[in-house]
């Protein structure tokens, strides 16, 4: 055997005891994480699932009932205008959000100067508490509060924004999107960079707009983003809970009694675990849904 050939077996050996040490390696470094993602994310889900099939209250007997708890809900008047209500909540709330975000982060795209510092600056109502904004926005709009102080000096009588069942989701709406946008308008940024701005220029030097530029090259080149910023922002929609909690606590007359909302009742309220387990596993059922709309979306892009 000539030490050429000795030489490239023990370059083999070595490349697969590299190629079975690395993963192990890895898997060490990500046990921590992986350990509290399985106690804390996938439990719990199949432990609501297992839940979800019980009468399972506190301090009582529980028994299992099979499919009970889904036939009671799928009856539950309450749950059907909870899930309602949820719906009418994300079609307010994401076509504004997407709209805020991709605005601020064309506008941001374009400044030439301090842009970190107006990064910054919007990024920063997404890292304030949401409790925080919402007392805030609560102050802000009281009858005698700041918006209808200013409406006042426009001439024009108060408006009940949380006291009108017309208009109490789309003050939440507008609270939870200036919470919010923040995270997508970054992730629209981020996208907007990736535009050769080759394509821009040739667009320009052709006699295109501002408008036709923006229609037929930038949106359709940021499609993939925003397929998956819209898809985040509905799963924040269905999520929703801080801010109608501290500002309007479902009302008024459960104009903004959501699904999230009605499982909290259910659990911390009624302390009927059992049924609000099967509401829980409603809302993952849909949330998934919407997450394979969103791969389903984004393969379609990959594959065009």
């Amino acid at each position: 055997m000539t030490d050429q050939v000795r030489t490239d077996r023990r370059r083999t050996h070595a490349s697969w005891r590299q190629r079975f040490h690395d993963p192990i390696s890895a898997l060490i470094f990500l046990l921590p994480m992986l350990t509290l993602f399985i106690l804390f994310r996938f439990l719990p889900v199949f432990g609501s699932v297992g839940l979800s099939f019980t009468n399972y209250k506190i301090g009582g007997s529980w028994d299992v009932i099979g499919a009970e708890n889904y036939s009671r809900m799928f009856s539950d008047q309450v749950f059907l205008d909870s899930l309602w209500t949820t719906l009418l909540y994300a079609a307010i709330y994401v076509p504004m959000t997407v709209i805020v975000a991709l605005a601020t982060a064309m506008l941001l795209n374009s400044v030439l100067w301090g842009r970190a510092v107006f990064r910054g600056a919007l990024f920063l109502p997404y890292v304030t508490s949401f409790v925080l904004a919402g007392l805030i926005w609560r102050w802000m709009y009281e009858i005698d509060g700041m918006i209808n102080s200013i409406l006042g000096w426009l001439g024009t009588g108060p408006v009940g924004f949380l006291q009108e069942t017309s208009l109490v989701l789309p003050s939440l709406a507008v609270v939870s999107s200036w919470k919010g946008f923040g995270y997508s308008m970054l992730i629209l940024f981020a996208g907007l960079k990736s535009i050769p701005t080759s394509y821009l220029e040739a667009a320009r030097v052709d006699g295109a707009n501002a408008w036709q530029r923006f229609r037929m090259i930038v949106l359709p080149l940021l499609r993939p983003v925003m397929f998956f910023v819209v898809v985040i922002e509905t799963i924040a929609a269905f999520q929703v809970f801080d801010t109608i909690y501290v500002m309007t606590g479902g009302g008024p007359t459960r104009a903004s009694y959501t699904l999230v909302y009605a499982l909290y009742d259910q659990g911390f309220q009624f302390f009927d675990f059992g049924y609000a387990a099967t509401l829980g596993v409603a809302l993952f059922l849909i949330i998934l849904v919407i997450s394979l709309i969103q791969r389903r979306f984004l393969d379609r892009e990959s594959d065009a």
